[in-house]
Protein backbone atom coordinates (compact mmCIF):
# COMPACT_ATOMS: atom_id res chain seq x y z
CA UNK A 1 0.00 0.00 0.00
CA UNK A 2 0.39 1.34 -2.30
CA UNK A 3 1.64 -1.39 -4.70
CA UNK A 4 2.76 1.20 -7.36
CA UNK A 5 5.79 3.96 -6.81
CA UNK A 6 4.14 7.44 -5.97
CA UNK A 7 4.81 10.24 -8.00
CA UNK A 8 2.91 12.69 -6.09
CA UNK A 9 3.53 13.44 -2.14
CA UNK A 10 0.48 11.78 -1.07
CA UNK A 11 -0.17 8.84 0.77
CA UNK A 12 -3.58 7.70 0.95
CA UNK A 13 -5.50 6.15 3.95
CA UNK A 14 -4.64 2.13 4.38
CA UNK A 15 -7.50 0.54 5.32
CA UNK A 16 -5.83 -2.89 6.19
CA UNK A 17 -6.69 -1.95 10.01
CA UNK A 18 -10.01 -0.94 10.88
CA UNK A 19 -10.88 2.21 12.85
CA UNK A 20 -12.41 1.15 16.15
CA UNK A 21 -15.37 2.88 18.27
CA UNK A 22 -13.58 2.47 21.20
CA UNK A 23 -13.12 5.04 24.32
CA UNK A 24 -10.36 5.35 27.11
CA UNK A 25 -12.15 3.27 29.70
CA UNK A 26 -13.77 0.86 27.07
CA UNK A 27 -9.91 -0.19 26.09
CA UNK A 28 -9.30 -1.04 29.86
CA UNK A 29 -12.55 -3.10 30.28
CA UNK A 30 -11.48 -5.03 27.11
CA UNK A 31 -7.88 -5.56 28.73
CA UNK A 32 -9.23 -6.57 31.86
CA UNK A 33 -11.60 -9.07 30.04
CA UNK A 34 -9.10 -10.56 28.15
CA UNK A 35 -5.97 -10.46 30.95
CA UNK A 36 -7.05 -10.27 34.28
CA UNK A 37 -4.60 -11.26 36.02
CA UNK A 38 -1.32 -10.13 34.05
CA UNK A 39 0.14 -7.17 35.42
CA UNK A 40 -1.01 -3.62 34.09
CA UNK A 41 0.58 -0.99 36.01
CA UNK A 42 3.82 -0.85 38.38
CA UNK A 43 4.79 1.68 40.10
CA UNK A 44 7.81 1.87 42.65
CA UNK A 45 7.19 -1.39 44.09
CA UNK A 46 3.43 -1.63 43.95
CA UNK A 47 1.97 -3.92 41.06
CA UNK A 48 -1.42 -3.78 39.80
CA UNK A 49 -3.07 -6.30 37.91
CA UNK A 50 -5.68 -5.43 34.81
CA UNK A 51 -8.26 -6.43 36.84
CA UNK A 52 -7.52 -4.77 39.99
CA UNK A 53 -6.64 -1.36 37.70
CA UNK A 54 -10.23 -1.75 36.57
CA UNK A 55 -11.72 -2.12 39.82
CA UNK A 56 -9.60 1.34 40.95
CA UNK A 57 -10.44 3.57 37.77
CA UNK A 58 -14.09 2.24 37.91
CA UNK A 59 -14.23 3.39 41.67
CA UNK A 60 -13.05 6.60 41.22
CA UNK A 61 -14.87 7.18 38.31
CA UNK A 62 -17.80 6.82 40.14
CA UNK A 63 -16.47 9.37 42.89
CA UNK A 64 -15.80 11.99 39.90
CA UNK A 65 -19.84 10.99 39.44
CA UNK A 66 -20.31 11.84 42.71
CA UNK A 67 -18.59 15.47 41.85
CA UNK A 68 -18.73 16.22 38.17
CA UNK A 69 -21.24 16.60 35.83
CA UNK A 70 -20.65 14.88 32.85
CA UNK A 71 -18.91 16.61 30.42
CA UNK A 72 -17.15 19.15 33.00
CA UNK A 73 -13.57 19.69 32.79
CA UNK A 74 -11.21 18.24 35.23
CA UNK A 75 -7.34 19.09 35.57
CA UNK A 76 -4.70 16.87 36.83
CA UNK A 77 -1.30 18.79 37.94
CA UNK A 78 1.72 16.62 39.59
CA UNK A 79 4.66 14.55 38.25
CA UNK A 80 4.18 11.08 37.04
CA UNK A 81 2.39 8.65 39.69
CA UNK A 82 0.02 6.03 39.58
CA UNK A 83 -3.39 8.42 40.91
CA UNK A 84 -2.42 10.18 37.60
CA UNK A 85 -2.80 6.97 35.50
CA UNK A 86 -6.00 5.89 37.34
CA UNK A 87 -7.34 9.18 37.13
CA UNK A 88 -6.94 9.23 33.55
CA UNK A 89 -8.68 5.78 33.14
CA UNK A 90 -11.64 6.98 35.40
CA UNK A 91 -11.91 10.54 33.88
CA UNK A 92 -12.67 8.29 30.42
CA UNK A 93 -15.24 5.60 32.17
CA UNK A 94 -16.54 8.81 34.24
CA UNK A 95 -17.06 10.71 30.54
CA UNK A 96 -15.18 13.62 31.76
CA UNK A 97 -12.71 15.58 29.80
CA UNK A 98 -9.53 15.62 31.27
CA UNK A 99 -6.83 18.55 31.08
CA UNK A 100 -3.66 17.91 31.54
CA UNK A 101 -1.07 20.25 33.25
CA UNK A 102 2.62 20.80 33.08
CA UNK A 103 3.49 19.98 36.75
CA UNK A 104 6.40 22.42 36.12
CA UNK A 105 4.15 25.50 35.33
CA UNK A 106 4.20 28.52 37.41
CA UNK A 107 1.50 30.47 38.87
CA UNK A 108 0.67 32.59 36.33
CA UNK A 109 0.97 29.50 34.05
CA UNK A 110 -1.27 27.26 35.92
CA UNK A 111 -4.17 30.17 35.78
CA UNK A 112 -4.29 30.57 32.11
CA UNK A 113 -4.71 27.17 31.64
CA UNK A 114 -6.87 26.72 34.72
CA UNK A 115 -8.97 29.50 33.79
CA UNK A 116 -9.06 28.96 29.90
CA UNK A 117 -10.16 25.81 29.78
CA UNK A 118 -13.13 26.28 32.48
CA UNK A 119 -11.19 23.23 34.65
CA UNK A 120 -14.51 22.90 37.33
CA UNK A 121 -11.95 20.76 39.34
CA UNK A 122 -8.43 20.10 40.23
CA UNK A 123 -6.40 16.95 41.13
CA UNK A 124 -2.90 17.94 42.52
CA UNK A 125 0.41 16.46 43.85
CA UNK A 126 1.81 18.19 46.90
CA UNK A 127 4.67 19.22 46.03
CA UNK A 128 7.23 18.67 42.54
CA UNK A 129 10.87 18.95 42.85
CA UNK A 130 10.88 20.16 45.87
CA UNK A 131 8.10 22.76 45.63
CA UNK A 132 4.48 23.38 46.86
CA UNK A 133 1.99 22.64 44.45
CA UNK A 134 -0.73 24.32 46.49
CA UNK A 135 0.96 27.04 47.46
CA UNK A 136 1.72 27.86 43.88
CA UNK A 137 -2.32 27.75 43.24
CA UNK A 138 -2.66 29.83 46.30
CA UNK A 139 -1.55 32.62 44.55
CA UNK A 140 -3.87 33.02 41.91
CA UNK A 141 -6.79 30.83 43.57
CA UNK A 142 -9.28 34.10 44.21
CA UNK A 143 -8.79 34.42 40.04
CA UNK A 144 -10.35 31.42 39.28
CA UNK A 145 -14.28 31.34 39.97
CA UNK A 146 -15.04 28.52 37.94
CA UNK A 147 -12.62 25.97 39.69
CA UNK A 148 -15.06 24.87 42.07
CA UNK A 149 -13.18 21.64 43.75
CA UNK A 150 -9.21 21.09 44.60
CA UNK A 151 -8.44 17.36 45.51
CA UNK A 152 -4.78 16.57 46.62
CA UNK A 153 -3.70 13.13 44.99
CA UNK A 154 -2.63 12.66 48.99
CA UNK A 155 -6.22 12.07 49.95
CA UNK A 156 -6.76 9.80 46.73
CA UNK A 157 -7.83 6.73 48.93
CA UNK A 158 -10.36 9.22 50.68
CA UNK A 159 -11.70 10.77 47.48
CA UNK A 160 -12.13 7.82 45.86
CA UNK A 161 -14.72 6.32 48.57
CA UNK A 162 -16.67 9.62 47.96
CA UNK A 163 -18.40 7.98 45.47
CA UNK A 164 -22.27 6.59 45.75
CA UNK A 165 -21.85 3.86 43.37
CA UNK A 166 -24.00 5.64 40.34
CA UNK A 167 -23.69 3.61 37.28
CA UNK A 168 -21.31 4.86 34.93
CA UNK A 169 -22.32 6.70 31.53
CA UNK A 170 -22.17 5.02 27.76
CA UNK A 171 -19.15 7.14 26.75
CA UNK A 172 -19.49 8.78 23.21
CA UNK A 173 -16.51 7.73 21.04
CA UNK A 174 -16.46 10.92 19.24
CA UNK A 175 -16.17 12.84 22.59
CA UNK A 176 -13.61 15.34 24.13
CA UNK A 177 -11.10 12.72 26.09
CA UNK A 178 -8.69 15.23 27.01
CA UNK A 179 -7.45 18.80 26.52
CA UNK A 180 -3.74 18.96 26.11
CA UNK A 181 -1.54 22.34 25.88
CA UNK A 182 0.91 22.53 23.57
CA UNK A 183 4.57 23.13 24.11
CA UNK A 184 4.92 25.79 21.84
CA UNK A 185 7.98 28.16 22.00
CA UNK A 186 6.41 31.33 21.60
CA UNK A 187 3.04 32.93 23.59
CA UNK A 188 0.33 31.47 25.07
CA UNK A 189 0.07 27.59 24.29
CA UNK A 190 -2.70 26.46 22.76
CA UNK A 191 -5.30 24.04 23.68
CA UNK A 192 -5.64 20.60 21.53
CA UNK A 193 -8.71 18.99 22.06
CA UNK A 194 -8.28 14.83 21.38
CA UNK A 195 -11.24 12.52 20.91
CA UNK A 196 -11.34 8.62 22.82
CA UNK A 197 -11.30 7.50 19.20
CA UNK A 198 -8.39 9.51 18.14
CA UNK A 199 -6.36 8.90 21.23
CA UNK A 200 -7.17 5.14 21.81
CA UNK A 201 -6.75 4.59 17.99
CA UNK A 202 -3.70 6.05 17.42
CA UNK A 203 -2.24 4.36 20.64
CA UNK A 204 -3.33 1.05 18.91
CA UNK A 205 -1.83 1.35 15.66
CA UNK A 206 1.60 2.92 15.84
CA UNK A 207 1.89 0.09 19.18
CA UNK A 208 1.25 -2.81 16.54
CA UNK A 209 3.50 -0.97 13.99
CA UNK A 210 5.78 -0.57 16.63
CA UNK A 211 6.16 -4.21 17.50
CA UNK A 212 4.84 -3.94 21.09
CA UNK A 213 3.82 -7.35 22.35
CA UNK A 214 1.23 -8.71 25.02
CA UNK A 215 3.09 -9.51 28.43
CA UNK A 216 6.03 -7.26 27.77
CA UNK A 217 7.02 -4.55 30.41
CA UNK A 218 7.60 -1.04 28.71
CA UNK A 219 9.14 1.54 30.83
CA UNK A 220 7.28 4.97 30.44
CA UNK A 221 10.39 7.54 30.98
CA UNK A 222 8.12 10.36 29.20
CA UNK A 223 5.90 12.72 31.47
CA UNK A 224 2.31 11.94 31.44
CA UNK A 225 0.86 15.11 30.95
CA UNK A 226 2.50 14.40 27.53
CA UNK A 227 0.68 13.27 24.19
CA UNK A 228 3.13 10.28 23.90
CA UNK A 229 3.32 9.40 27.79
CA UNK A 230 -0.49 9.37 28.49
CA UNK A 231 -1.74 8.24 25.17
CA UNK A 232 1.12 5.97 23.51
CA UNK A 233 2.70 5.04 26.38
CA UNK A 234 -0.24 4.04 28.42
CA UNK A 235 -3.24 3.40 25.98
CA UNK A 236 -0.92 1.75 23.39
CA UNK A 237 0.54 -1.06 26.43
CA UNK A 238 -3.15 -1.53 27.64
CA UNK A 239 -4.20 -1.99 24.08
CA UNK A 240 -1.84 -4.81 23.84
CA UNK A 241 -1.60 -6.33 27.22
CA UNK A 242 1.97 -4.99 27.99
CA UNK A 243 3.17 -3.98 31.82
CA UNK A 244 3.20 -0.31 32.37
CA UNK A 245 6.48 0.58 34.45
CA UNK A 246 5.98 4.16 35.30
CA UNK A 247 9.11 5.93 36.01
CA UNK A 248 8.31 9.64 38.59
CA UNK A 249 10.73 11.86 36.47
CA UNK A 250 13.17 10.43 33.93
CA UNK A 251 16.49 9.64 35.22
CA UNK A 252 19.04 7.68 33.02
CA UNK A 253 20.42 5.90 35.46
CA UNK A 254 16.50 4.85 36.86
CA UNK A 255 15.67 4.13 33.63
CA UNK A 256 18.42 1.41 33.10
CA UNK A 257 17.70 0.10 36.68
CA UNK A 258 14.06 -0.47 36.01
CA UNK A 259 14.65 -1.94 32.07
CA UNK A 260 16.64 -4.47 33.88
CA UNK A 261 14.99 -5.22 36.56
CA UNK A 262 11.64 -5.75 34.41
CA UNK A 263 13.41 -7.07 31.22
CA UNK A 264 11.64 -4.39 29.59
CA UNK A 265 11.40 -4.68 26.07
CA UNK A 266 12.08 -0.52 24.93
CA UNK A 267 14.94 2.11 25.23
CA UNK A 268 12.90 4.90 24.78
CA UNK A 269 12.70 8.52 25.21
CA UNK A 270 13.31 12.27 23.35
CA UNK A 271 16.69 12.36 22.19
CA UNK A 272 17.84 14.14 24.83
CA UNK A 273 17.24 11.06 27.36
CA UNK A 274 18.30 9.09 25.13
CA UNK A 275 21.78 11.29 25.19
CA UNK A 276 21.57 10.66 28.26
CA UNK A 277 21.28 6.63 28.43
CA UNK A 278 24.33 6.28 25.95
CA UNK A 279 26.48 8.59 28.41
CA UNK A 280 25.51 6.50 32.28
CA UNK A 281 28.21 5.35 33.64
CA UNK A 282 26.01 1.88 34.95
CA UNK A 283 24.97 1.65 30.78
CA UNK A 284 28.04 -0.71 30.64
CA UNK A 285 27.01 -3.21 33.63
CA UNK A 286 23.46 -3.43 33.16
CA UNK A 287 22.07 -7.00 31.72
CA UNK A 288 20.13 -5.37 29.05
CA UNK A 289 19.13 -8.06 26.78
CA UNK A 290 15.43 -8.36 27.48
CA UNK A 291 15.96 -5.17 25.19
CA UNK A 292 14.07 -5.32 21.51
CA UNK A 293 14.59 -1.89 20.30
CA UNK A 294 14.64 1.35 20.69
CA UNK A 295 12.16 4.09 20.15
CA UNK A 296 12.37 8.38 19.49
CA UNK A 297 9.67 10.84 18.62
CA UNK A 298 8.18 13.93 19.06
CA UNK A 299 11.62 16.07 18.36
CA UNK A 300 14.04 15.91 15.38
CA UNK A 301 16.43 12.85 16.19
CA UNK A 302 19.96 12.99 14.72
CA UNK A 303 20.41 10.32 11.84
CA UNK A 304 23.95 9.87 13.73
CA UNK A 305 22.01 9.44 17.49
CA UNK A 306 20.48 6.30 15.57
CA UNK A 307 22.89 4.98 14.41
CA UNK A 308 24.79 5.28 18.00
CA UNK A 309 22.35 4.02 19.94
CA UNK A 310 21.69 0.97 17.44
CA UNK A 311 25.40 0.49 17.73
CA UNK A 312 25.00 0.66 21.70
CA UNK A 313 22.44 -1.42 22.66
CA UNK A 314 22.29 -3.82 19.59
CA UNK A 315 18.84 -3.36 18.56
CA UNK A 316 16.44 -1.74 15.69
CA UNK A 317 15.72 2.39 16.17
CA UNK A 318 11.62 2.96 16.02
CA UNK A 319 10.83 6.49 15.02
CA UNK A 320 7.81 7.87 14.91
CA UNK A 321 6.63 11.18 13.98
CA UNK A 322 4.33 12.67 16.27
CA UNK A 323 2.33 15.74 17.26
CA UNK A 324 -0.14 16.94 20.05
CA UNK A 325 -2.70 17.75 17.61
CA UNK A 326 -2.56 14.43 15.64
CA UNK A 327 -3.28 12.20 18.84
CA UNK A 328 0.38 11.38 18.64
CA UNK A 329 1.95 9.64 15.43
CA UNK A 330 1.65 10.36 12.30
CA UNK A 331 4.48 7.95 10.54
CA UNK A 332 6.25 5.48 11.95
CA UNK A 333 9.74 3.70 11.17
CA UNK A 334 9.23 -0.04 11.29
CA UNK A 335 12.16 -2.31 12.97
CA UNK A 336 12.02 -4.41 9.44
CA UNK A 337 12.60 -1.44 7.76
CA UNK A 338 16.62 -0.73 6.27
CA UNK A 339 19.25 0.24 8.61
CA UNK A 340 19.58 3.15 6.40
CA UNK A 341 15.65 4.26 6.62
CA UNK A 342 15.59 4.17 10.21
CA UNK A 343 18.00 6.49 10.53
CA UNK A 344 17.59 8.89 7.96
CA UNK A 345 13.76 8.71 7.25
CA UNK A 346 10.29 9.65 9.66
CA UNK A 347 9.15 5.76 8.32
CA UNK A 348 5.67 6.00 6.24
CA UNK A 349 1.98 6.76 7.40
CA UNK A 350 0.12 4.37 10.06
CA UNK A 351 -2.80 2.87 8.73
CA UNK A 352 -5.46 4.63 8.53
CA UNK A 353 -3.98 8.13 8.06
CA UNK A 354 -3.20 10.37 5.00
CA UNK A 355 -0.01 12.14 4.17
CA UNK A 356 0.10 14.69 1.78
CA UNK A 357 3.34 17.06 1.40
CA UNK A 358 1.98 20.78 0.42
CA UNK A 359 3.70 23.33 -1.25
CA UNK A 360 3.60 25.99 1.56
CA UNK A 361 2.44 28.92 -0.90
CA UNK A 362 -0.08 26.94 -2.98
CA UNK A 363 -1.02 24.27 -0.58
CA UNK A 364 -0.87 21.97 -4.12
CA UNK A 365 0.82 18.74 -3.11
CA UNK A 366 3.80 18.53 -4.63
CA UNK A 367 6.26 15.72 -6.30
CA UNK A 368 8.29 12.74 -4.64
CA UNK A 369 11.47 14.68 -3.13
CA UNK A 370 10.34 18.13 -3.05
CA UNK A 371 10.11 19.75 0.24
CA UNK A 372 6.97 21.03 1.63
CA UNK A 373 5.04 20.90 4.38
CA UNK A 374 3.13 17.72 5.91
CA UNK A 375 0.02 17.42 6.16
CA UNK A 376 -2.31 14.37 7.58
CA UNK A 377 -6.00 13.52 7.37
CA UNK A 378 -8.41 11.02 9.51
CA UNK A 379 -9.71 10.19 12.77
CA UNK A 380 -6.69 11.18 14.12
CA UNK A 381 -7.28 14.79 13.72
CA UNK A 382 -8.04 16.83 17.01
CA UNK A 383 -11.38 18.43 17.17
CA UNK A 384 -9.47 21.84 17.49
CA UNK A 385 -8.19 24.54 19.42
CA UNK A 386 -10.27 25.16 22.78
CA UNK A 387 -12.25 28.40 22.46
CA UNK A 388 -9.46 29.67 19.76
CA UNK A 389 -11.66 29.30 16.27
CA UNK A 390 -8.80 31.35 14.06
CA UNK A 391 -6.18 29.36 15.23
CA UNK A 392 -8.32 25.92 14.33
CA UNK A 393 -9.08 27.48 10.61
CA UNK A 394 -5.64 28.28 10.35
CA UNK A 395 -4.50 24.72 11.36
CA UNK A 396 -7.10 22.65 10.01
CA UNK A 397 -8.50 23.76 5.96
CA UNK A 398 -11.79 23.08 5.12
CA UNK A 399 -11.04 19.71 3.34
CA UNK A 400 -10.21 18.27 6.87
CA UNK A 401 -6.08 18.57 6.21
CA UNK A 402 -4.36 19.40 9.22
CA UNK A 403 -1.13 21.33 8.58
CA UNK A 404 1.33 20.19 10.89
CA UNK A 405 3.98 23.31 10.40
CA UNK A 406 6.32 20.91 9.84
CA UNK A 407 8.83 20.76 6.72
CA UNK A 408 9.58 17.86 4.56
CA UNK A 409 9.63 15.56 2.02
CA UNK A 410 7.91 12.00 0.98
CA UNK A 411 9.87 9.90 -1.67
CA UNK A 412 8.21 7.35 -4.05
CA UNK A 413 7.67 4.79 -1.60
CA UNK A 414 5.54 6.66 0.77
CA UNK A 415 8.72 7.45 3.46
CA UNK A 416 8.66 10.56 5.11
CA UNK A 417 11.94 13.50 5.95
CA UNK A 418 11.78 16.18 7.85
CA UNK A 419 13.37 19.09 7.07
CA UNK A 420 12.42 21.88 10.00
CA UNK A 421 9.36 24.03 11.23
CA UNK A 422 8.13 26.38 8.51
CA UNK A 423 8.71 28.87 11.45
CA UNK A 424 12.32 27.45 11.65
CA UNK A 425 13.46 27.57 8.04
CA UNK A 426 16.26 30.28 7.29
CA UNK A 427 15.35 32.59 4.16
CA UNK A 428 19.20 33.69 3.17
CA UNK A 429 19.16 36.13 0.25
CA UNK A 430 16.22 34.64 -1.61
CA UNK A 431 17.49 31.10 -0.54
CA UNK A 432 15.14 28.62 1.41
CA UNK A 433 17.60 27.02 3.61
CA UNK A 434 16.25 23.98 5.96
CA UNK A 435 18.26 23.81 9.43
CA UNK A 436 17.61 19.95 9.70
CA UNK A 437 19.82 19.35 6.58
CA UNK A 438 22.98 21.41 8.22
CA UNK A 439 22.35 19.98 12.01
CA UNK A 440 22.69 16.31 10.58
CA UNK A 441 26.21 17.37 8.66
CA UNK A 442 27.09 18.63 12.16
CA UNK A 443 25.79 15.69 14.26
CA UNK A 444 28.08 13.39 12.21
CA UNK A 445 31.26 15.62 12.99
CA UNK A 446 32.96 13.09 15.46
CA UNK A 447 33.42 16.04 18.48
CA UNK A 448 30.25 17.08 18.08
CA UNK A 449 28.00 15.75 20.76
CA UNK A 450 24.75 17.84 19.57
CA UNK A 451 23.78 21.02 16.87
CA UNK A 452 21.13 23.13 16.57
CA UNK A 453 20.89 25.67 13.65
CA UNK A 454 18.74 28.65 13.52
CA UNK A 455 18.03 31.69 11.54
CA UNK A 456 20.16 35.44 12.61
CA UNK A 457 18.56 38.51 11.23
CA UNK A 458 20.82 40.18 9.22
CA UNK A 459 20.79 43.84 7.28
CA UNK A 460 22.08 42.71 4.26
CA UNK A 461 21.09 39.18 3.66
CA UNK A 462 17.85 39.11 5.53
CA UNK A 463 18.97 36.06 7.54
CA UNK A 464 22.31 34.31 8.03
CA UNK A 465 22.78 30.70 9.12
CA UNK A 466 23.86 30.08 13.35
CA UNK A 467 24.96 27.29 14.54
CA UNK A 468 25.01 26.38 18.10
CA UNK A 469 26.90 23.29 19.10
CA UNK A 470 27.73 21.00 22.48
CA UNK A 471 30.83 19.40 21.54
CA UNK A 472 31.57 15.86 22.44
CA UNK A 473 34.90 17.37 24.09
CA UNK A 474 36.14 21.08 25.62
CA UNK A 475 34.88 23.75 24.27
CA UNK A 476 37.62 25.89 22.74
CA UNK A 477 39.02 28.87 24.48
CA UNK A 478 37.88 32.02 23.18
CA UNK A 479 34.60 30.40 21.24
CA UNK A 480 32.05 31.67 23.10
CA UNK A 481 31.44 35.76 23.05
CA UNK A 482 30.80 37.31 26.17
CA UNK A 483 27.16 36.78 26.53
CA UNK A 484 26.16 34.60 24.56
CA UNK A 485 26.27 31.41 26.58
CA UNK A 486 22.82 30.39 28.29
CA UNK A 487 22.63 30.59 31.67
CA UNK A 488 23.76 27.67 33.43
CA UNK A 489 26.12 26.28 30.36
CA UNK A 490 29.83 27.09 31.23
CA UNK A 491 32.64 26.35 28.45
CA UNK A 492 35.20 23.96 29.29
CA UNK A 493 37.89 25.10 27.06
CA UNK A 494 39.44 22.84 24.68
CA UNK A 495 39.94 21.68 21.36
CA UNK A 496 37.89 21.62 18.30
CA UNK A 497 37.50 24.97 16.48
CA UNK A 498 34.29 26.81 14.32
CA UNK A 499 36.91 27.54 11.92
CA UNK A 500 37.34 23.05 11.79
CA UNK A 501 33.37 22.91 11.88
CA UNK A 502 33.03 25.69 8.98
CA UNK A 503 35.22 23.80 6.79
CA UNK A 504 33.61 20.34 7.63
CA UNK A 505 30.29 22.08 5.85
CA UNK A 506 32.00 23.73 3.28
CA UNK A 507 33.08 20.08 1.84
CA UNK A 508 29.29 18.66 2.39
CA UNK A 509 27.10 21.91 1.84
CA UNK A 510 26.44 24.65 -0.55
CA UNK A 511 28.38 27.55 0.49
CA UNK A 512 25.12 30.02 1.14
CA UNK A 513 24.10 26.66 3.84
CA UNK A 514 27.63 26.98 5.86
CA UNK A 515 27.30 28.74 9.42
CA UNK A 516 28.11 32.28 10.05
CA UNK A 517 27.37 32.29 13.31
CA UNK A 518 28.36 29.53 16.09
CA UNK A 519 27.80 29.37 19.76
CA UNK A 520 29.31 26.54 21.81
CA UNK A 521 27.66 25.64 24.78
CA UNK A 522 27.53 23.20 27.42
CA UNK A 523 23.70 22.33 27.12
CA UNK A 524 20.58 23.71 25.45
CA UNK A 525 17.32 25.66 26.66
CA UNK A 526 14.66 23.22 26.15
CA UNK A 527 10.64 22.64 26.48
CA UNK A 528 8.78 20.69 28.96
CA UNK A 529 8.91 17.87 26.71
CA UNK A 530 12.61 17.91 25.50
CA UNK A 531 12.88 20.03 22.29
CA UNK A 532 15.37 23.06 21.85
CA UNK A 533 14.05 26.82 22.26
CA UNK A 534 15.18 27.63 18.98
CA UNK A 535 13.61 31.03 19.48
CA UNK A 536 15.87 31.63 22.74
CA UNK A 537 19.02 30.52 21.09
CA UNK A 538 18.54 32.86 17.52
CA UNK A 539 18.24 35.92 20.27
CA UNK A 540 21.78 35.19 21.87
CA UNK A 541 23.21 33.96 18.38
CA UNK A 542 22.21 37.55 17.79
CA UNK A 543 24.37 39.31 19.58
CA UNK A 544 27.20 37.45 18.53
CA UNK A 545 29.99 38.65 16.40
CA UNK A 546 29.80 37.49 13.11
CA UNK A 547 32.90 34.73 11.83
CA UNK A 548 33.73 32.89 8.37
Amino acid sequence: MPLVPLTTSYWPADPARPVLETTIGGVLRTAAAKAPDRVALIAGARPWTYAELLAEAERAARALRAWFAPGERVAVWAGNCPEWVQLELAAGLAGLTLVTVNPAYQAEELAHVLGHSGARGLFLAEEYRGGSLPAILAQVRDRLPGLRDVFSFGEWDAFCASGDGERLPEVDPASPAQILYTSGTTGRPKAAVLTHRGLTNNARLAAEAIGMRAGEAFVNPMPLFHVAGGGLFTLGVVQTLGTHVLMPRFDPGLALELIEAHRGACIGGVPTMLTALLAHPSRAGRDLSCVRYAMSGGATVPPELVRQVEAAFGVPFVLTFAQTESSCSITVTRVSDSAADRAETLGRPLPQTEVKIADVATGATVPCGTVGEICTRGYLVMDGYLGDPQATAAAIDGDGWLHTGDLGSMDERGYCRIAGRIKEMIIRGGENIYPREIEAVLASHPGVAEAAVVGVADRFWGEEVGAVIRLAGPVPAGAVPAGAVPAGAVPAGGALAEAELAEYCRARLAAYKIPTRWLFTDGFPLTSTGKIRKDVLSAQLGGTRERV
